[in-house]
């Protein structure tokens, strides 16, 4: 367990359940588990990675810390100072109002994510406006400053989103997001909609920036190999609950759960002689309004046994750093 004095950001048991449609009698007998009892804790100045395949629950996740969708149970835990703590779900709107500056956002499309009617110098000010953080010469000076700290020339600033390509849009996006000197930054695959070439740019503008700034990322992706380049810890999830958290040299050399084995499997590899032999993945995902018993993933995975499909493992600790929830974690073969 990390350090509570070094802890920004502890999530504790978060869920969060989608009422399912039906016949007029039946509305909300049936409910989503997007996500499910989900606890981690990300220490001051690192990225933390939310890693899965679509619809695992990652965005609900980032949305819930966010306070864009309130949860269903758990609790979140946020620490803008080391001696300072403040409880996300029980705060006044007042109160969250005034913290919205110290935990944004970077969204995944950089296309969707702009208004083409306002200016770049509009687009970066909004939170500044929106948060009464500065006027004037201020308002300016804060904005010019983020422009050149995403290698943007100043110039731009009276231009529109259609000039720029989709790398320059998701580094105003960037720059809007830091610019109210935010502590906690919530990255919502914020390359995945960019060229591979483009995404190892942003990806050290991210770096970069985290250390200049002293900045907490939670990270989500779905691409392992953006992962593996850019976050700390890594937490996988399926079917809206975790199933390995580990430090990142721990979880590439030594994965303890077969679903991240399986990600690992169809990760590119350079060298052509060293490739994944049979698919991991065979199976799709299960229906996640009607969820296999015991173990979410034992209709897909190749070591299942009958305890798989009885008991619902528990994350345990594997070795320091490292946990993982599987029964027979020790028995993985590898890739």
């Amino acid at each position: 367990m990390e350090n509570e004095k070094d802890t920004h950001l502890k999530v504790e048991n978060l869920s969060k359940y989608f009422p399912v449609k039906g016949g007029f009698f039946e509305y909300g007998r049936s409910k989503l588990k997007a996500v499910d009892e989900v606890s981690f804790s990300i220490p001051r100045g690192t990225t933390f990675g939310l890693v899965g395949e679509s619809g695992c629950g990652k965005t609900t996740t980032g949305r819930m810390i966010l306070r864009v969708i309130n949860p269903s149970g758990g609790k979140i835990t946020f620490y803008p100072a080391l001696n300072d703590e403040i409880d996300l779900f029980s705060i006044t709107r007042t109160h969250l109002r005034k913290l919205r500056s110290k935990i944004q956002m970077i969204f995944q499309d950089p296309y969707a994510s702009l208004d083409p009617r306002m200016t770049i110098m509009q687009i970066i000010g909004e939170p500044l406006r929106a948060n009464n953080l500065a006027s004037g010469n201020a308002y300016k000076t804060r904005i010019k400053k983020m422009m050149e700290l995403v290698h943007l020339r100043p110039e731009m600033l009276n231009r529109y989103p259609h000039a720029f390509s989709g790398g320059q849009r998701q580094r105003i996006g960037i720059a809007r997001a830091l610019v109210s000197e935010p502590q906690l930054v919530v990255a919502d695959e914020p390359v995945s909609a960019l060229d591979v070439s483009v995404q190892a740019q942003i990806l050290n503008l991210l770096q970069d920036l985290q250390d200049r700034l002293n900045l907490t990322l939670l990270f989500i992706a779905h691409d392992l190999g953006v992962i593996r380049h850019i976050c700390d810890t890594i937490a996988v999830m399926y079917m809206g609950r975790i199933v390995e958290i580990a430090h990142r040299s721990s979880f590439f050399s030594n994965p303890r759960h077969p679903y991240s084995e399986a990600l690992l499997s169809v990760v590119p590899r350079p060298d052509p002689q060293n490739r994944t032999k049979y698919n991991l993945l065979k199976e799709p995902v299960s229906d996640s309004v009607n969820p296999p018993s015991g173990c979410p993933f034992h209709p897909r995975c190749r070591y299942c046994r009958d305890t798989c499909k009885e008991q619902v493992p528990q994350l345990r600790r594997y070795a320091e750093h490292h946990s993982a929830a599987c029964h027979f974690d020790l028995d993985l073969r590898g890739i």
